[in-house]
């Protein structure tokens, strides 16, 4: 049915409701619906009163929060953006769009922020309402949905400021798997605990259900000076205990016992078993133990059953002083915080008496303001293990590497005892961030230092937060009065400065260095960016800097030249650098201004960008929409041209310019492209700064996805960064198996990048020149098929002789 395919879930809820009012009687969820619910009673009395102005827009409109972006405008995509869409994680469609929480909005949002693509609607038609006039507990099942839809929409300008909004969801990690006669292994999730299921366990035709489950804190019957627990509380569950075969459990620990007599003979890896949580737990006989890993048969089989490992001593003989004494025993740590960043957030540092670090953790002790907050769920940032050989006192520091944010003075360092560590409890400490000042918000690295008190051992790792909550506006879409209210003018229109931009002149380049050539230079296999000559070519040198770039084999030193009006490198050992002067015929060498701007933004047809990106940057960047409007070609555009949203902001009106140049570029691809178009419009009004950080940051975005897995080569090359560090920017994206998808290895690879061109300040050219030097110096270098950021090295050493030839300083005066 057409009508049922479009997207309509404009619900009428009052309608719904009011045929509910006539089985009022006869429902019992109908009473007193205001006294838990004045939601609901809201759409109830609306239908007395239908000139009721004062419900709020939720209310009014319970599907605002599905329609997402549907009117996204295909035109804002381009044949050369990223295609992150495809990269990104897909979001479950099984839900409707009326039960979807907060964290799944707002991960829809997230793609759909970098993704110009549309995404398929949900589904949901008025005709599915039919199911609850006649059945009371679907009535009641969509009322408590309801219920649960108003709880997490009451207000989101508040949620996008309030650490660990929207994440209040169950986070127990279990797996349960049906298995058949040919048994299988079954395995939890992001760990080292499998269970094994022979063949024949079962009867043919039979099945065996497979439940498991970590708890993190081991019992503490099984915590003393003669054992240490090693693994988390195991839970077991079967369904069906009509067996015939033991099952296997198998676990990594996060202990070994050391090679000499003494500990080899007192200590031993064991498992303890009970049919009770609490227990009491006894001892197994049947365990096979290989280096780190135990191997247990369980025949003494229960519905549900609890297996942990521990380290037990037969006793305690001096110099030793409790069993840690007898084995090398590693420590986990894992640093949690919200799913996205906010001015002020909470990161908590983790202790765990075992090697299974959740990705989720539910922290039930949060405090703001003194007060305590429900139960929030914290995502795993990253993580780290060393080695303890006894319980000792540990000092714990966060240290913010980022100036924009730092961690409150009284939270800088905390001290966890080693009569917690003893325990094998998880052992939990906060650390409150905040924001600098009114900056824009961005991802930050911070360094986690762990001092043992009693001696100078300090391990140290770097965590890279997660973006901030994207901004909700713009995504849904409110209404039009609601937005009008909230367009508060800070600044009135005479403080802001009148830029007046340069007028472009299309005229010959003015020169004062070229060089001879000293050989012939012709390539068999073409290389992009490098000029070809004779010998006594005369070739323009575009400025006296020297460029550092491989060429057909090995790095060197060159210039930027011109000849026969293409630009590009020339090796400095194969020309003769000579003044005007000295130049005898310079007709092949000659360029004017326009073809210049044209070939440096080359680079810009083949280099990815996020668009939205691209349109933030300009819009905020540039003072004057007629100067970038006649360059682009639109001279004749006037205020008439713009809808009343855009008139007020000069900055609204350069982004109405630039879309509709995208627009334009969509439709001509053949012939326009849109960031190649708007780089040389740039460079045309002399927005130079612009030019040189769209450059910077479409180069680190292009690398980053070019680099791939490689990226970590990189980052030892660039910045000495260990193996840990280098886990640590992973750790965020990795998926459910624990490793980072290869489509998805560009998120690590640029939060590295964005993070190391963070130090350089505004030295951008170097940059760009020291991320060549790296990428040429790899075993496979990817610089050897990527020429881009060669020709972006071009563009930004030609910036200073166009700016001396194109634009007169008599003219501006």
């Amino acid at each position: 049915d057409a009508n049922e395919s479009k997207l309509d879930l404009e619900i009428d809820w009052p309608g719904v409701f009011k045929h509910a009012q006539t089985f009022s009687k006869t429902n019992p969820f109908w009473n007193e619906l205001s006294g838990s619910n004045p939601f609901v009673h809201d759409i109830a009395a609306s239908n007395r009163n239908e000139n009721n102005k004062h419900l709020s827009n939720l209310k009014e409109k319970p599907y605002l929060f599905s329609k997402i972006s549907s009117n996204r405008d295909s035109l804002d995509s381009s044949g050369d953006e990223l295609d992150i869409d495809r990269l990104l994680r897909k979001t479950s469609t099984r839900r409707s769009g009326r039960s979807k929480s907060v964290s799944d909005f707002l991960d829809i949002v997230d793609s759909q922020r970098f993704s110009p693509h549309k995404t398929e609607p949900q589904k949901s038609t008025a005709s599915d309402m039919t199911w609850l006039q006649n059945d009371r507990e679907a009535y009641k099942m969509a009322w408590l949905s309801h219920r649960q839809l108003t709880r997490s929409c009451l207000d989101l300008e508040a949620m996008s400021h309030s650490p660990g909004w929207a994440q209040t969801q169950a986070t127990d990690i279990h797996v349960v798997c049906k298995l058949n006669h040919e048994g299988g292994s079954v395995q939890l999730p992001d760990s080292d605990i499998n269970i094994h299921v022979p063949v024949g366990h079962v009867l043919p035709g039979q099945f065996q259900e497979v439940g498991l489950k970590a708890l993190l804190n081991p019992p503490l019957s099984c915590n003393n000076e003669l054992s240490s627990t090693v693994s988390p509380l195991i839970e077991l569950t079967l369904s069906n205990l009509n067996t015939s075969e033991a099952i296997f459990l198998e676990v990594k620990v996060a202990a070994k016992v050391k090679n000499d007599p003494l500990s080899q003979v007192m200590s031993d890896i064991v498992c303890f078993f009970s049919l009770s949580k609490e227990g009491p737990f006894k001892k197994l006989e049947n365990c096979y133990i290989y280096q780190d890993t135990i191997q247990v048969k369980l025949t003494d089989l229960s519905h549900v059953m609890y297996a942990v490992i521990a380290v037990q001593a037969s006793k305690i003989q001096p110099p030793a002083t409790n069993v840690w004494d007898y084995i090398h025993r590693t420590v986990s740590v894992g640093i949690y915080g919200p799913k996205y960043i906010h001015p002020s957030f909470t990161a908590v540092f983790t202790v765990f008496g075992h090697n299974y670090i959740p990705g989720k953790l539910t922290i039930c002790d949060i405090k703001k303001g003194g007060k305590s907050m429900p139960p929030v769920v914290f995502q795993l940032w990253g993580k780290h293990t060393f080695l303890l050989e006894n319980p000792q006192d540990l000092n714990i520091s966060l240290i913010s590497c980022d100036p924009d944010f730092q961690v409150k003075m009284e939270d800088q360092s905390r001290n966890i005892k080693k009569e917690e560590l003893k325990t094998g409890e998880m052992v939990r400490q906060q650390f409150l961030f905040s924001m600098l000042g009114c900056r824009e918000m961005h991802f930050f690295v911070f360094l986690v230092q762990i001092k043992i008190l009693k001696s100078s051992q300090v391990t140290q790792f770097h965590v890279t937060t997660p973006d901030p909550a994207p901004k909700l506006s713009g995504i849904i879409n409110r209404p039009k009065c609601l937005q009008n209210r909230k367009e508060v003018k800070s600044v009135p229109w005479l403080l802001i400065p009148t830029i007046k931009y340069p007028k472009f002149q299309d005229k010959t380049m003015s020169v004062n260095t070229y060089g001879v050539a000293l050989k012939t230079v012709l390539r068999q296999n073409k290389i992009d960016y490098l000029l070809e000559y004779f010998k006594g070519d005369t070739i323009a040198l575009l400025g006296e800097d020297k460029v550092k770039a491989i060429g057909q084999t090995k790095i060197k030193e060159w210039y930027v030249g011109v000849l026969r009006r293409k630009i590009g490198l020339v090796h400095c050992k194969n020309i003769k650098v000579i003044s005007k002067e000295q130049a005898m015929d310079t007709a092949d060498s000659e360029l004017t201004t326009r073809n210049l701007v044209e070939q440096i933004a080359l680079p810009f047809k083949k280099l990815t960008y996020i668009y939205s990106v691209v349109l933030s940057t300009v819009s905020e960047s540039v003072y004057d929409w007629r100067a970038l409007a006649e360059v682009l070609g639109y001279s004749h555009m006037s205020l008439d041209d713009f809808n009343e949203v855009h008139v007020d902001k000069e900055s609204e009106r350069v982004a109405h310019v630039v879309k509709k140049m995208k627009q334009d570029c969509h439709a001509n691809k053949k012939k326009k492209l849109f960031l190649y178009e708007l780089i040389v419009a740039l460079l045309k009004i002399d927005c130079q700064g612009l030019v040189a950080r769209l450059t910077q940051d479409t180069i680190i975005l292009t690398s980053a996805v070019k680099l791939g897995k490689s990226w970590r080569e990189l980052a030892e090359k660039l910045a000495r960064l260990t193996k840990q560090q280098i886990e640590a920017y992973e750790v965020p994206h990795q998926g459910k198996n624990g490793a980072v998808a290869l489509e998805m290895m560009w998120k690590p690879a640029y939060d590295f990048l964005y993070t190391w061109a963070a130090h350089y300040g505004d030295g951008y050219r170097d940059v760009l020149q020291d991320l060549q030097t790296a990428l040429d110096k790899m075993k496979n270098p990817v610089t050897k098929q990527w020429r881009e950021l060669t020709g972006a090295l071009i563009l930004v050493n030609c910036m200073e002789v166009l700016r001396a030839s194109a634009f007169s300083k008599m003219e501006e005066e």
